[in-house]
């Protein structure tokens, strides 16, 4: 079946997580699975903060799945969050979830998820997803490298762990530049 990769699911609900297992092994995979209870747990996971630090045993993640409906931040949220980091790029979100609503699956795919499966009432039919799943994006798809484009997870997390030593400079004003929250002048006494 080929290596192994790290599935990351996002779940609030012990029963669902209990179910997913059940499915994933059911369908011939024995890919580990990484089970975070709410979006802002997916975040620390993923930045490596916390218990989260130690790689071995919190290992990056080839695949999300993700619950929209969480405590903390939901997962259009965490969506959000994972596409505006260029080392998350390439990670493969797959949105998870009760709903078949309309908008929100239009929402999932404009926040950038690679895909958006209702969970379906029957067991049998759970596997089946998760097989096609698993089929396809631990086995079959060919994702990019980090590399000198992409830049690893890792090395990013490394990067914003240290601080900073360089300063920013603050912006020059000229007198009679315009600033939305000052008056013309850039004093507040302008307003």
């Amino acid at each position: 079946m080929g290596d192994l990769k790290n599935i990351l699911l996002a779940e609030d609900s012990p029963d669902d997580v209990f179910l997913l297992r059940s499915a994933f092994k059911k369908s011939g995979f024995k890919d580990p699975i990484y089970v975070v209870p709410n979006g802002e747990e997916v975040l620390h996971y993923l930045k490596g903060e916390g218990h989260y630090a130690d790689r071995q045993q919190y290992p990056i993640p080839h695949l999300l799945l993700l619950d929209l409906n969480m405590p903390r931040m939901n997962g259009f949220d965490v969506l959000s969050w994972i596409r505006a980091r260029r080392e998350w790029m390439c990670l493969p979100v797959i949105v998870l979830t009760t709903s078949f609503y309309g908008p929100e699956i239009k929402r999932a795919y404009d926040l950038g998820a690679n895909s958006f499966i209702t969970k379906p009432p029957d067991f049998s039919q759970l596997v089946a997803s998760l097989k096609e799943v698993g089929e396809h994006w631990l086995r079959r798809a060919i994702l990019p490298e980090p590399g000198p484009f992409i830049p690893s997870p890792t090395l990013a997390l490394a990067a914003t762990s240290q601080p900073s030593k360089q300063r920013r400079p603050k912006p020059a004003r000229t007198r009679g530049s315009t600033d939305k929250s000052l008056g013309k002048s850039g004093r507040v006494s302008d307003l």
